[in-house]
């Protein structure tokens, strides 16, 4: 897959060799630019698939393309740090639309990286109002953001979590990125230690055994 496009470019050697290259002129991409990037992500999402087993969850294009165009315009605004901030909202946009399992899964195929931009961000000036605004994406995307320090203290996880196929990435990804704050969250706690069995210490042996909320329900009966 060879491009003239920038933006194309960057999400390409993201996906396939986990590196980012930033062009610096800002643009607005075409309707051609944009198809290309719906079928380039709809094909990785085919193959993400695979992993995850389920045909019943259909591919986000809309949520795809917003998370491409989050990505690509904020490791710009990373570089360009001069007379930004007046298109913050304009290159960041919130997303609009319902965030379904099918959202949050196609949103994370480009979702998943900004993570370390927004610690290279924190690190190079942690008052640039991007961070924040970085943040809230991660808050209200949080599966791409698993491993930060995110205020995700009012979730309901039992309504968060009830899809199987997304309770199964989610809790894959807490072991991946040895996310203890959320393996700690009794709900979490007790599904990690359910799916691990008698082989926790093999996969995750430092993590503690909440019994909060086991204790909870014996003192309701």
């Amino acid at each position: 897959m060879e491009n003239k496009s920038p933006f194309l470019d960057t999400l390409f050697l993201l996906r396939k060799e986990g590196t980012l290259t930033i062009f610096s002129d800002f643009k607005t991409l075409s309707e051609k630019e944009e198809k290309e990037a719906e079928d380039f992500f709809e094909s990785e999402f085919e193959k993400e698939r695979l992993d995850f087993l389920s045909d019943k969850i259909p591919f986000n294009k809309e949520a795809a393309i917003w998370a491409a165009k989050v990505l690509y315009h904020s490791a710009q605004l990373y570089l360009i740090r001069k007379d930004t901030a007046k298109d913050l909202e304009k290159l960041i946009p919130q997303y609009q639309d319902e965030k379904d399992v099918s959202a949050i899964l196609s949103a994370d195929l480009s979702l998943r990286f900004l993570p370390q931009l927004l610690d290279a961000l924190q690190i190079a000036d942690s008052t640039d109002p991007l961070v924040k605004i970085l943040e809230n994406i991660l808050q209200q995307f949080h599966y791409s953001g698993i491993g930060l320090d995110l205020n995700l203290e009012n979730i309901n996880w039992e309504e968060e979590l009830k899809n199987k196929t997304y309770r199964k990435l989610y809790l894959e990804r807490i072991v991946e990125k040895k996310a203890y704050s959320l393996a700690e969250i009794p709900y979490i706690n007790q599904l990690l230690i359910a799916e691990f069995g008698m082989y926790k210490d093999i996969f995750w042996k430092e993590l503690k055994i909440n019994n909060t909320q086991e204790n909870e329900s014996r003192n309701s009966i």
